[in-house]
């Protein structure tokens, strides 16, 4: 299994290098990059506390974090081509690509996408490697792999290879399940986002009757998660998914009970939880992150997310890597244009998280989201990453990218 595996990625990887190779120089003439916060920095909590014990204080994120810190990074080249990608890490990444990674990319040619991951990697690496500078990485990639697929006149998941589903399964994440299944959905992640939920046993009870009305409008063959958002421990997880499994909620999968570094309660829920499975990887970064969760055992799926976990470049590295010990890849915000063409093109990732569909939104998140039907999202067919975005747009949601 594992040779049929590598020679799949093989040739996906040298059928991506052979549309390269032929497709010569696009010269970076011009980087930018400006804040695009897609949510509210409101939506994990107030900076407003009581006290110095308020428990508010530990949830609220400030403006680099999630889509709250979201970034759009234009490149343009001397061919005239311009290229769009999503990062994160808000003002503070912006900052990074204008006083530093810019450095690196005026005068190159913009083909050269992994040499320039690499590079911009090994530069930042004294201050980076995880967070706002790989944030930052990614917007960049993003739009050289945008660049790369108009230059070669394909959508980036041919350019990958090829599809390896007609159509992306799609799940939905929100509390609104009742509209979700009329959309199509055939599964259904409920987040923790407006409450404590835990780790206390009145909001597990609380918790639990939640989930069973959510079962009681949704297909009874539809998969159920929950969004832990970091917030419980090892012992609250497993009493947790024991009451879930007696109440046959039948539960997917949990995703993230516990804080993003601590790796060995990742492993010990892996190993112990039953009845449901461990998702985790929204928050870590890069191929070598994801090499520890995967040397210590430490989850049952993965859920980088392309805009800020090190871009498609890295990306997909991480979904071959997951292959080839079993774990399968299913992207935080999945459905969105910057990461649905690792989904279609990579025969790892089963799944994509819901970006916008179904959920108050705004042009600019419509424009950044594939086509949606009865559940699925469907391949996008314009050259590069597939995002629109006329001058009216940029002007009225990154004024600084316009003209």
């Amino acid at each position: 299994m594992a040779s049929r595996t590598s020679r799949r990625a093989f040739l996906q990887q040298a059928t991506a290098s052979a549309a390269f190779a032929t497709s010569g120089t696009q010269k970076i003439v011009s980087v930018k990059a400006a804040p695009l916060p897609l949510l509210p920095t409101s939506r994990f909590g107030t900076k407003k506390f009581d006290s110095d014990f308020d428990p508010a204080r530990m949830r609220w994120f400030g403006p680099f974090s999630q889509l709250t810190g979201s970034i759009l990074v234009q490149i343009k080249t001397d061919q005239g081509l311009t290229g769009y990608g999503m990062g994160g890490g808000g003002t503070a990444a912006v900052h990074i690509i204008e006083t530093h990674l810019k450095d690196l990319l005026i005068g190159a040619n913009a083909l050269n996408v992994d040499l320039l991951w690499e590079q911009m990697f090994a530069s930042s690496s004294f201050y980076g490697r995880k967070g706002l500078a790989i944030m930052a990485i990614s917007g960049i990639d993003l739009a050289l792999w945008d660049i790369a697929g108009k230059n070669a006149n394909l959508p980036v998941w041919k350019l990958l290879g090829g599809a390896t589903k007609p159509k992306a399964l799609a799940y939905y994440t929100g509390n609104n399940f009742e509209r979700a299944a009329k959309l199509g959905f055939q599964a259904f992640k409920m987040g923790l986002f407006e409450t404590a939920a835990g780790p206390d046993k009145d909001s597990m009870l609380v918790l639990l009757d939640t989930l069973r009305k959510a079962r009681a409008v949704i297909p009874s063959d539809a998969k159920l998660m929950i969004d832990c958002l970091c917030r419980w421990n090892v012992e609250y997880t497993l009493e947790f998914s024991k009451r879930a499994a007696d109440a046959n909620l039948n539960l997917y999968f949990i995703e993230e009970p516990v804080y993003p570094d601590d790796i060995d309660s990742y492993a010990k829920l892996t190993q112990q939880i039953e009845g449901t499975r461990i998702a985790c990887g929204e928050h870590e970064f890069t191929r070598f992150g994801f090499q520890e969760l995967i040397r210590h055992k430490a989850a049952h799926i993965f859920q980088p997310d392309q805009t800020w976990c090190g871009g498609l470049t890295d990306g997909r590295k991480v979904a071959t890597i997951a292959q080839a010990h079993g774990i399968p890849v299913m992207p935080h915000r999945g459905g969105s244009l910057f990461s649905i063409h690792l989904v279609l093109s990579h025969s790892n990732c089963p799944m994509a998280e819901s970006f916008g569909t179904g959920e108050p939104g705004n042009e600019m998140m419509a424009r950044l989201t594939p086509t949606f039907e009865k559940g699925y999202y469907l391949p996008p067919e314009s050259p590069g990453i597939g995002v629109d975005l006329p001058e009216s747009v940029l002007k009225k949601y990154t004024p600084t990218l316009a003209g």
